[in-house]
């Protein structure tokens, strides 16, 4: 018979798996009728707790900032990562984390230097950051090497930085993964719609790599012949997608297939639903609410999915055992990349 953990009762609870941490080691304030639930619902499972690890619990308690876009709108990919980074937190016991979320607006670099700020005045012992704004994210490392705070990756990389790890996608790898699957879903002669939606595509490290990506396999591959058209769009509003995509339509008649290298490709599939071209070929990427209707609408065809929820956890556990135990983590650790379809996404 399994063990039983302290998520197993939180699940059953309908609870966090800290508000459980708290009622059973009695630590912080908790309602009476949950305090009695979550006992309750520990007898009847026979929870035993790790009598070892209660010996060996350390007073040491580690603050651990945690920097990642916000989750707004209809773009919902940001909303998985701090699950995974909840989920963590049992992993760890006896030892303690003060975990804190520093959330900042994707494409807004004054936002991010804000909560840079934030981490900075807050003195944390280590940082996850998803750099996904270059520029910035570079000089806030160099901020983090010179008060000798370890920091890791998630999502995306950058080089030349002292990252201790980077927990993601190969994101170059990835672009060439949707080539190939655009690729056998047109004909040779088609032409084929490359979509970045970001303000300064070239400062956004993953979307750069997979576009990178995506042109190096036709470079390799002379599979297609057609033309490979390349456009940015400022946002994910109808309106700057209409307004860039009905011109490039208008002169571009042969488009067969389109990629969009962010986890937006609900915006472009809402574009083409309601201008009537939803049987255009479209692959995109991250799996969640928005995109996943639209691809069970066979709007779009397929879906590039990174398991953020997994990525959070390895990120948050080799961050942790660096501070706590100095054990060096590999210093990329690629994820596997997942293809999904309508047959496949309701297994997720």
């Amino acid at each position: 018979m399994s063990k039983v953990r302290i998520k197993d009762i939180a699940k059953e609870a309908g609870v966090s798996i800290g508000t459980v941490d708290r009622v059973l080691h009695k630590r912080g304030e908790v309602k009476e009728a949950t305090k009695k639930k979550v006992l309750k619902i520990a007898e009847k499972l026979n929870y035993k707790p790790n009598i070892a690890a209660r010996v060996l619990k350390s007073s040491t308690s580690y603050k651990i900032a945690i920097m990642l876009p916000k989750a707004l709108g209809n773009n919902q990919y940001w909303s998985k990562h701090p699950i995974g980074f909840n989920n963590s937190l049992e992993s760890i016991y006896p030892f303690t984390v003060d975990m804190q979320f520093f959330l900042y607006e994707m494409h807004n670099e004054d936002d991010f230097n804000r909560n840079a700020a934030l981490i900075l005045s807050w003195q944390p012992n280590g940082v996850i950051l998803a750099p996904i704004l270059k520029k910035e994210s570079q000089t806030l490392c160099m901020q983090f090497d010179s008060l000798k705070i370890p920091y890791a990756f998630i999502d995306s990389f950058i080089d030349d930085t002292n990252s201790i790890s980077f927990v993601g996608e190969d994101a170059y790898k990835g672009g060439r993964v949707a080539a190939s699957v655009v690729d056998l879903g047109i004909e040779k002669e088609a032409d084929i719609l490359l979509v970045n939606i970001a303000r300064n595509v070239q400062n956004v490290g993953h979307l750069n790599s997979r576009q990178k990506g995506f042109l190096s396999y036709f470079e390799d591959e002379n599979t297609n012949t057609g033309q490979k058209i390349n456009v940015e769009i400022p946002s994910d509003a109808i309106d700057d997608i209409k307004n860039v995509l009905d011109p490039i339509f208008a002169t571009h008649t042969n488009i067969k297939g389109i990629v969009v290298t962010s986890s937006r490709t609900y915006a472009v599939a809402q574009y083409l639903k309601e201008s009537k071209r939803s049987e255009l070929f479209l692959v995109g990427y991250e799996v969640f609410d928005n995109n996943i209707k639209y691809l069970k609408d066979g709007v779009i065809n397929y879906l590039i999915g990174q398991r953020p929820i997994e990525q959070a956890e390895k990120t948050f556990k080799k961050l942790f055992d660096f501070l706590a135990f100095n054990t060096a983590p590999d210093k990329k650790d690629y994820q596997p990349i997942s293809i999904y379809n309508v047959e496949n996404v309701s297994y997720l």
